[in-house]
């Protein structure tokens, strides 16, 4: 089981988010926006997948993203980007940034597993 940090302004995403990602057998964490994601990353060791939209408020999921990137212990810390509102080029821009992949919302439960094995090497879902 693995601690998963959900950063999104949008209450009902969190919650479906969480909603997932309990049902993959993980701990979901909860941000409001990138800044409270980046601080509960800076104070939290054991979290080891970051899943971000890319429109909130303080920090947004580009900046975010690149304040991870630039330290060491995050340089490395599987990052999935949600959103509905980005096209082809900013999603290439986002995994130019750091993202280790890109999901669009709404969220499919199939795809977000696969997304969420592709980058933890298989740890994404339990095995049945």
């Amino acid at each position: 089981m693995s601690r998963v940090l959900i950063a999104d302004d949008d209450v009902t995403s969190r919650k479906m988010l969480g909603m997932m990602i309990v049902a993959l057998g993980h701990t979901p964490i909860f941000s409001p926006d990138g800044q409270h994601a980046l601080e509960s990353l800076q104070s939290d060791e054991s979290i080891e997948l970051l899943i971000t939209d890319v429109m909130m408020p303080r920090l947004d999921g580009r900046g975010l993203i690149r304040k991870l990137r630039a330290t060491q212990e995050h340089r490395c810390l599987p990052v999935i980007v949600v959103s509905s509102v980005v096209g082809p080029k900013d999603i290439a821009d986002l995994l130019k940034l750091g993202a280790s992949r890109f999901q669009p919302k709404p969220i499919d439960l199939r795809e977000l597993t696969e997304n969420i094995e592709a980058v933890m090497g298989g740890r994404g879902a339990e095995q049945d």
